[in-house]
């Protein structure tokens, strides 16, 4: 959890600081409006909740839209291959920056997952993958498309399974 943590402040960017100071203000801002309306009782509370909504909603989705854009990335699956010989799966697969500037490392992780033939099952089954994998990629230029493969092991499942491909780029 320690590291997990420290990986994610490393990982920041001045954006980031940006987006996570602006959250900080418009809280503060909401409680003084809060402190400055308590005769008016409705009105104070609907401006802590605002504050509360703010500091907790604008940080997550702000981040996540601020990567999404400014780190765009596409992930492709070119093949991927059980062997019979070894209790792995082959994934090769291509990545693509889709972004306007260049990535020193991009992250990426692939899930096997079960499958059947119920497509809500389906839905709920990606959610907890069978085995879970990540490589890193260094240095991708912007427009440019690198291939990649990866040996998932152990990998011991025997029925049907599907694959997903993500990338989170820097």
């Amino acid at each position: 959890m320690k590291s997990t943590i420290r990986s994610f402040i490393e990982g920041l960017i001045p954006y980031d600081y940006l987006l996570f100071g602006a959250a900080l203000v418009l809280f503060l801002l909401f409680i003084i409006i809060a402190i400055i309306k308590r005769d008016k009782i409705k009105t104070a509370l609907f401006f802590i909740l605002l504050a509360f909504v703010t500091i907790i909603v604008v940080p997550t989705y702000g981040y996540t839209k601020l990567h999404e854009t400014l780190f765009a990335n596409k992930v492709e699956l070119l093949s991927q291959k059980k062997l019979h010989f070894v209790q792995a799966v082959v994934v090769k697969g291509k990545i693509t920056n889709l972004s306007k500037r260049d990535f020193k490392q991009c992250k990426i992780t692939a899930e096997l997952h079960k499958m059947s033939k119920n497509k809500y099952k389906n839905y709920l089954l990606q959610f907890k993958p069978l085995k879970k994998m990540s490589i890193v990629e260094y240095n991708i230029e912007k427009n440019a498309t690198k291939e990649f493969k990866m040996i998932v092991e152990p990998f011991t499942y025997t029925h049907s399974y599907d694959v997903s491909l993500k990338a989170d780029c820097r």
